[in-house]
């Protein structure tokens, strides 16, 4: 049976942060299979709101992924079939701000989208200008929200009870930055934590928000009230293999009257206990399952979906690990799946969707590859065969992926599909996942426990930022994928 909670989440303006991308992650080598998919369910329990370290989420380790250079590969054409079935934490973070921004209108991620005016009382309502990124602590069964722009950690959350055997390895932001969810492959578990205190709640009715306030204050699991939902999904396999990775949201519908983002889906993949590709759909604010798609013999050589990430379409496309390539298509009703096989060599890993509507995979061990959706053809980039890891895609359609055989960070131009320049990493362990924030700077999470913040114009000059924790991790962690393909409202 599924195990969930669910906080009532208020509807106040949306707050539009970050930007990035990417999806993937196995699970960590001496990871116990025997997890079991249910539970019960979480009481609250209340805590004070001081700012003191408390108990962390665990201190189970995980190890890098061990199938980094497995042998699995899918031959075909792409020919495509189709498949049906049926915080800010009371406002102390620094360099953020909840409310009564001054900026007088949201700004968006492409460079050359128009700032939001008119409407909406004059200015979006006072969103506040923000930018977190959300990095997984798969060690630890934790998230830790950085602040982009001040690079400091604000908040760290248990993402469930289990500790280090969450193995969480997928962020996923909504395109206002307002929520993450985060996935624990070990124990079958979706997590959602918001982002700002105004969507927090007050369930034991004291009259602030307990929730932490820095790196070292984990509070214990289930008395963070910004942590607003948890599910245990009912239908998973019950082993690190088959737990759910891929995710993405969808962007919503604009409200004008609350200037807000309402009616945000959640579409995340994992494996059932026959080995079916599940791909549900949940309500971003509860965390109520919708909809299931089910993908008899998925082909992602025997791992849940790998990647998940939007088109301009509001389709959610997944990828399977060194397997096959599938679109929902989440406009038909009832909604369909379309499978489309992989050339062989392409190996997928990590991957993205461009604001065209076509997936990019980063191949371990194989090229950085495309499908170009309106040809049907299949373009990988000459000189990139690597093991590659996570994906992004910035501003200006480069394209970065991080790259663990060598050890670097590739940088691609997406409009030609050309290897621009290998960048070599000031330090370099594990280069894992890659997203890119709401000011245009490429983040690069390495595995053994640092990121970097770089300016695209200024490779050289990157920001080493520690991040206690070993972190498996290729998803969305800022929301800037789902900015990059989406239109400004209004």
């Amino acid at each position: 049976m599924s195990t969930s909670y669910v906080r009532a989440v208020s509807t106040l303006p949306a707050l539009f942060a970050a930007i990035a991308l990417i999806g993937c992650g196995d699970p960590p080598s001496g990871m116990d299979d025997s997890a079991s998919a249910s539970s019960v369910t979480i009481a609250s329990v209340t805590v004070s709101a001081s700012a003191s370290a408390s108990a962390s989420g665990g201190s189970d380790t995980a190890s890098s992924d061990s199938d980094s250079n497995g042998s699995d590969s899918d031959s075909g054409a792409g020919t495509g079939e189709s498949a049906s079935a049926g915080s800010d934490s009371n406002a102390s973070d620094s360099g953020a701000s909840d409310s009564n921004g001054s900026d007088g209108g949201l700004k968006f991620d492409l460079g050359d989208t128009p700032d939001i005016g008119g409407g909406c009382n004059g200015g979006m309502g006072g969103i506040a200008d923000e930018s977190f990124i959300w990095i997984p602590g798969t060690s630890d069964g934790t998230v830790a929200k950085i602040d982009t722009r001040t690079l400091v950690e604000v908040g760290r959350y248990a993402i469930g009870p289990a500790g280090g055997s969450e193995s969480a390895s997928r962020t996923a932001v909504s395109g206002d930055g307002r929520f993450v969810v985060v996935n624990s492959r070990g124990t079958g578990r979706s997590t959602a934590v918001a982002a700002n205190v105004a969507d927090c709640v007050d369930t034991n009715n004291n009259g602030m928000i307990d929730t932490s306030l820095n790196s070292g204050d984990i509070r214990p699991w289930g008395s963070d009230e910004c942590v607003v939902w948890t599910n245990v999904h009912p239908t998973w396999g019950g082993s690190a293999q088959q737990g759910p990775r891929g995710i993405t949201w969808t962007i919503g519908d604009w409200n004008e009257a609350t200037c807000s983002f309402i009616n945000q889906k959640v579409w995340l993949g994992f494996l059932s206990g026959g080995g079916e590709g599940h791909l549900v759909r949940f309500d971003g604010a509860t965390g109520t399952q919708e909809e299931l798609l089910a993908v008899p013999g998925w082909n992602g050589s025997g791992y849940a979906p790998y990647g998940g990430a939007l088109d301009p379409d509001d389709r959610p496309w997944f990828t399977g690990l060194r397997g096959e390539l599938v679109r929902v298509n989440s406009d038909q009703n009832p909604a369909t799946v379309t499978r489309f096989n992989q050339p062989g060599n392409i190996q997928t890993y990590g991957m993205t969707v461009d604001p065209n509507g076509n997936p990019w995979m980063a191949g371990c061990s194989g090229p950085v590859s495309t499908y170009d959706v309106g040809s049907n053809q299949w373009f990988s980039v000459p000189g990139t065969a690597a093991c590659h890891r996570g994906m992004a895609i910035d501003h200006d359609f480069h394209v970065w992926v991080a790259s663990n055989g060598p050890c670097e960070l590739v940088e691609i131009d997406g409009a030609t599909r050309t290897l621009i320049q290998k960048h070599q990493l000031a330090q370099c362990s594990t280069p894992i996942g890659v997203s890119v924030d709401v000011d245009g700077y490429v983040w690069l999470v390495d595995q053994l426990g640092w990121a970097w913040k770089i300016d695209p114009a200024n490779v050289g000059a990157m920001q080493q930022i520690p991040v206690s924790g070993n972190h498996y991790v290729y998803s969305d962690m800022t929301g800037g994928q789902l900015k990059s393909v989406t239109q400004p409202p209004g």
